[in-house]
């Protein structure tokens, strides 16, 4: 696994930290290896059941690193689009992955950091955090689907105003926008998020990755199309094991026992 991206395990949740704090976790060498083994070994190991991406120190993620940016001025637009799909595979790669993924803000995102964000699927942010799209600052205009997710959450003129000027938008006003999941004190987002990941982590495994894959799509699929899907899932649900526990759960009134259920079937607990 690269040191750009530190890995532990806090009972069911897989913590992924980019690890570039002194250059307030900007965007290192390795750290797309680092996320893609990350998320693939959280999505082939049944013992995770979720996943908290966050950042080293008190920074979620300044977004490119200008350095490594200069420098790909000098490539020809080829190159230019093979460096910029990389940072786009990273955040497919979160969408992709089956088990639940949820950032961790600190301090803030800036750049592709809001796009690494808000491509989890869940949002813990402290107070005094913040997002900033900044590209404008120096030039650029916005890539890894930050307008694309922004533009899902908030309003077209707010979007514009964000990706115009570069100025920031507090965690107070996102979660105002509902944004944001979980709103914390300085210094406990990835506590929060660890937390709600562990809650999470509990459910039924195959039916978590189902409601995750609905929720992606919903956003962008026609009323038949998610029709379709939802009828899709519910009829492999209703043929798994876990739904039999969760229904037998309910008339027998007590928790379901998915950890149990899972054991039973051979796979980790």
């Amino acid at each position: 696994m690269s040191e750009a991206v530190l890995v532990r395990r806090e009972g069911r949740v897989l913590v992924l930290v980019n690890n570039n704090p002194a250059a307030r976790n900007a965007i290192s060498p390795g750290f797309y290896e680092g996320l893609a083994a990350g998320l693939a070994q959280a999505d082939a190991d049944p013992e995770t059941g979720a996943v908290v991406l966050t950042g080293a120190g008190n920074f979620f993620c300044a977004g490119g690193d200008l350095q490594q940016l200069a420098k790909r001025r000098e490539l020809p637009p080829a190159g230019r689009r093979e460096r910029i799909e990389a940072l786009h595979d990273a955040i497919r790669a979160i969408g992709a992955c089956s088990k639940p993924v949820i950032a961790a803000v600190e301090g803030g995102a800036a750049g592709a950091g809001v796009s690494f964000a808000l491509a989890c699927d869940m949002l813990v942010m402290a107070r005094d955090a913040y997002f900033s799209v900044a590209y404008v600052k120096v030039g650029l205009s916005p890539d890894g689907g930050a307008t694309a997710f922004l533009s899902k959450l908030v309003s077209r003129q707010l979007l514009t105003e964000l990706a115009l000027t570069g100025d920031r938008i507090g965690a107070g006003r996102l979660d105002a926008l509902g944004v944001v999941n979980r709103l914390t004190d300085s210094g406990r987002a990835e506590a929060e998020a660890i937390a709600l990941a562990a809650r999470i982590a509990e459910g039924p495994r195959r039916a978590l990755g189902r409601i995750k894959t609905l929720c992606l799509q919903a956003p962008d699929n026609a009323l038949e199309a998610q029709l379709d899907l939802e009828a899709h899932h519910m009829v492999e649900s209703l043929g798994d094991a876990e739904s039999s526990e969760g229904i037998a759960a309910f008339f027998d009134k007590r928790a379901p026992r998915f950890r149990a259920l899972r054991a039973a079937s051979g796979e980790p607990s």
